[in-house]
């Protein structure tokens, strides 16, 4: 199988498949593809306001109360009107799973931090803090400290 991706700015976005029969990997991929709408921005809402935030504005997007949430890059906290697994499948890959219930971008986590009793804290540039689970700080420690 061969994989070529041109990028040019001057042309319309075509997709194009060349494969010797249907099956539940170009099914998957015609899903994709078709869901993808182009956009690296997500709606988000405050009590009285929409606003539209760029994924690398995002620092965290979390669950709580059965309702998910995002955090920008000064600290503000705001909701979206998807679950948490939907936003997770539109994400770019610079965001990982830090626990059951949260993703952080990774371009945005300043460092980790531990306490006393060992559990892992993500501190995010903003000051925010996130619980890291042992299992997802394993996956993370086996990504970047090979």
């Amino acid at each position: 199988m061969k994989f070529n991706l041109i990028i040019d700015k001057s042309k319309e976005e075509e997709i194009t498949a060349t494969v010797h029969s249907r099956s539940s990997l170009t099914e998957r991929i015609e899903a994709l593809v078709m869901q993808y709408s182009g956009s690296d921005r997500i709606p988000v809402f405050t009590e009285d306001e929409i606003k539209i935030l760029c994924f690398s504005e995002i620092e965290c997007v979390f669950s709580e109360d059965g309702k998910t949430f995002v955090t920008d890059s000064s600290g503000n906290k705001y909701r979206i009107k998807m679950r948490l697994c939907e936003v997770e499948e539109n994400l770019p890959s610079n965001f990982i799973r830090i626990n059951k219930s949260a993703l952080a971008n990774e371009r945005r986590i300043d460092r980790f931090s531990t306490n006393i009793i060992g559990s892992v804290d993500a501190v995010f540039k903003s000051g925010n803090r996130e619980y890291v689970s042992r299992r997802c700080f394993a996956e993370i420690k086996r990504r970047y400290f090979k």
